[in-house]
This record gives C-alpha cells, structure tokens and sequence, in this order.
C-alpha cells in the first residue's frame, strides 16, 4: 500500500470515527487542522508523511470526550496504523505527537517531547483556537457542557495546573484568558505565528465588543 493510499484509508477512518462528534472537535476541524500543516509546511522542512497523519488523528478520540482517558486516543490511532501496515518508526511518532500536541499537555512539566512535525501540527491546531472560527468553537463546546456564557463575579484563572485546566468549569469567557489569548506567543513556527498574530488581534476586538454590549453600551 502507498503512502497516498494510506492517507486516504486514514481520512475515511477518522470521517467515520468522529461522524457524531462535538461540532468543535469533528471531522472538519480535522479537515481543517490538516489544510493549516499544509500551509504551514510550505516554509518547514518536515516529514509530510508524519504531519498528514498525525494532523488527520491528532484528536482521534480527544480525553475531554472519554472520562480524561488520555490514553485512549492513542491506542486507537496505533491499532488502526498497524491495519494498514504503516511503518513502525513512522506509527511511533505520530503517536508521540497526539500524546503531546494539546494544550493542557503543555501545563504538564513532564511532557518534554519535540520534533518539526509536531511543531507544525500544534500551530495548525491552536489557530483552529483563535480566530472567527476559534470564538465559535468555544461557545459550541461551553454550550455543550452547558457552561455560563460569562460572569463577571468569577474571574479567570490564569495559574492553573494541568488537572486543574482539565477539570474547569469556568463561563466560556474566562476561556479566552486562560488559554485561548495565549497561544499568541506558544506558536512554533514563522508562519504559525503570523497567522496567529491577525487571529488574535480579531478575538481582542470580539472581546472589546462583547464588554460593550454587556454592560448596554452599544
């Protein structure tokens, strides 16, 4: 089987895997995620093998769906992998990628993992975080866990371990101190950063905007 082919065979397993899941973490985000490494690649010297595929299940089954269970989503991109006889050197990385690419595995002092390819994923997966499509992304997941849209009476917070980021339940605004406004500066890549610069001046004046009509002020 080619690597073209195995690309293929990935994305009709991941279109099928995610066919009902959270509107923020389906199968076009996964699209998305996937034309961004494209883009980013373009100016990086990377295996694209490894980004294609690590790109297409990097949120294969992501631990916020499945109990915290971080381990699940990475037995599952392994098993189906090894079906379609991609090679061991190539499984074991892509693997190390969705064990480290989300955010809260940055929180955690443990996870000291790198590589160009896992660089070039986590850019294109955190500007799915930013942007138009980043706000709308955070209120359909805060919509989801019919969480508080804001309040002014809990502030956000900004020092949170790990376990703590996993288990908030903080309004949706909040989200946007406590991670989103960050990963400005956590981008890896030229390009990453770029984008990531217009993505966030759009969010700030989201905010701006938000606060004004908040308080009856437009």
């Amino acid at each position: 089987m080619t690597q073209e082919e195995q690309i293929e065979k990935t994305k009709i397993f991941v279109k099928e895997t995610l066919k009902n899941a959270e509107g923020g973490h389906d199968w076009f985000h996964i699209l998305r995620v996937f034309n961004n490494c494209s883009l980013i690649s373009e100016k990086e010297e990377v295996d694209a093998f490894v980004v294609k595929l690590g790109a297409l299940l990097h949120d294969i089954a992501d631990s916020k769906f499945h109990n915290g269970d971080e381990t699940v989503g990475p037995k599952l991109a392994r098993d189906f992998l090894n079906i379609i006889q991609v090679e061991k050197e190539v499984v074991d990385h892509v693997i190390q990628i969705i064990e480290n690419i989300s955010y809260n595995s940055s929180l955690d002092p443990s996870k000291t993992f790198k590589s160009p390819e896992l660089d070039v994923i986590q850019d294109a997966d955190r500007l799915d975080a930013l942007g138009a499509i980043g706000i709308a992304r955070t209120f359909n997941y805060g919509g989801f866990k019919n969480r508080a849209i804001y309040n002014p009476d809990i502030l956000p917070d900004l020092n949170m371990s790990k376990e703590a980021y996993k288990k908030s339940t903080a309004p949706t605004i909040n989200h946007f101190y406590e991670k989103l406004l960050l990963l400005k500066d956590l981008m890896n890549t030229k390009t990453g950063k770029q984008i990531a610069a217009e993505r966030h001046e759009f969010m700030e004046q989201y905010l701006e905007q938000f606060y004004a009509e908040w308080e009856g002020e437009k």
